[in-house]
């Protein structure tokens, strides 16, 4: 069963499943999912725990050993299994497969890991087993739009509220960095008293965290933000990014943009080209708004800038790619919002 992080509180009031599943690519929120997922079982009477990390040469006959027998002292135990590499191999694959279809009633697993890499991961033997047989929590990054509802969330259970304007300063300075965001609620929490917090308050307690990605930077530009693809690009540079890099990574993902686009004309839908362009989950829903937004010729054009940028970072080129690619930013700009932030 599927289940979304905001779900699982209530999930848990009411019952307990016999096998836990917890993916994505933000440790915090993942953390928080199975701390929550453990205090149920300790609740229940889980009061035993055992943790296995699977690495290189990890040998399974641990696990079927661990999920097979109750503890030395006759007690219920909680089987936590991690596998930071997110694919359990071939070996893993058939020992999980055989404990789904079995599960001990006196032992819950609780799986924990990266999402994998690659497409198709989902329908695999092993991934489908462990989602028939228990509860799969699925925990995605918080985009930066979603950023200022996450952080009012957190500041509500602590008594504190805002106005948008301050939430919107708060994610400013957190984004990219959710333990951080965290941070500085749990800070703010400690220096304000309950109430609304005013602007004043937040710019003398809260630091400026911000970390920016090329998964930033991207949907920044894609969804024409201009001002948000100028402050992510401005503290990549500040980290020493390389614009070669940035270029040659955009470069590939507008060739599958333009290549998908190309195909949409002749009346396929984007989902069904995605994995034949290379373009995974992570990336899909940034593609989805690039689809929507940009026109084949603007996709063309952009890979001959990109193009021409790369040249020019690595010294071959004329010009300032730099410059070249906050011009690219402007040309992809929603119009009102390029006008409102940069005028």
């Amino acid at each position: 069963m599927p289940l979304r992080p905001q779900q699982l509180e209530a999930h848990l009031a009411k019952s307990l499943s016999p096998l836990y599943t917890i993916y994505g690519d933000e440790p915090l929120l993942a953390l928080e999912a199975a701390d929550a997922v453990r205090a149920a079982a300790r609740a229940r009477g889980f009061s035993e725990r055992e943790v296995l990390f699977v690495q290189q040469r990890f040998d399974w006959s641990a696990f079927v050993e661990a999920t097979a027998s109750l503890s030395l002292f006759g007690a219920r135990k909680l089987v936590d299994l991690r596998i930071p590499g997110a694919k359990p191999g071939t070996q893993g694959s058939a020992a999980l497969q055989r404990y789904a279809s079995r599960p001990n009633p006196d032992a819950v697993l609780l799986v924990t890991m990266p999402r994998p890499e690659g497409s198709g991961w989902w329908k695999s033997a092993w991934f489908s087993a462990l989602e028939s047989a228990g509860t799969v929590v699925e925990v995605k990054a918080v985009t930066r739009a979603q950023l200022p509802a996450w952080i009012d969330s957190r500041l509500r259970r602590h008594g504190l509220a805002a106005q948008p304007e301050v939430l919107d300063y708060l994610a400013d300075r957190v984004e990219g960095n959710l333990l951080a965001a965290h941070q500085e609620v749990q800070k703010l929490a400690l220096l304000a008293p309950a109430g609304r917090l005013t602007l004043e308050q937040v710019e003398s307690a809260v630091a400026n965290v911000a970390r920016f990605d090329f998964d930033v930077l991207a949907d920044a530009l894609y969804a024409g933000r201009f001002a948000h693809f100028c402050r992510a690009l401005d503290g990549l540079r500040g980290e020493g990014e390389s614009p070669a890099a940035l270029a040659w990574r955009f470069g590939e993902e507008l060739v599958a943009l333009a290549g998908i686009r190309e195909a949409m004309t002749e009346g396929r839908r984007p989902e069904q080209l995605f994995a034949a362009h290379r373009l995974w989950r992570p990336a899909q829903a940034r593609a989805e708004r690039a689809l929507r937004r940009l026109g084949p010729a603007q996709l063309r054009a952009a890979v001959t800038r990109m193009a021409r940028i790369e040249r020019q970072a690595k010294g071959v080129a004329t010009g300032n790619p730099w410059d070249e690619l906050i011009a690219l930013g402007l040309e992809f700009a929603d119009g009102t919002e390029g006008a409102r932030k940069i005028g």
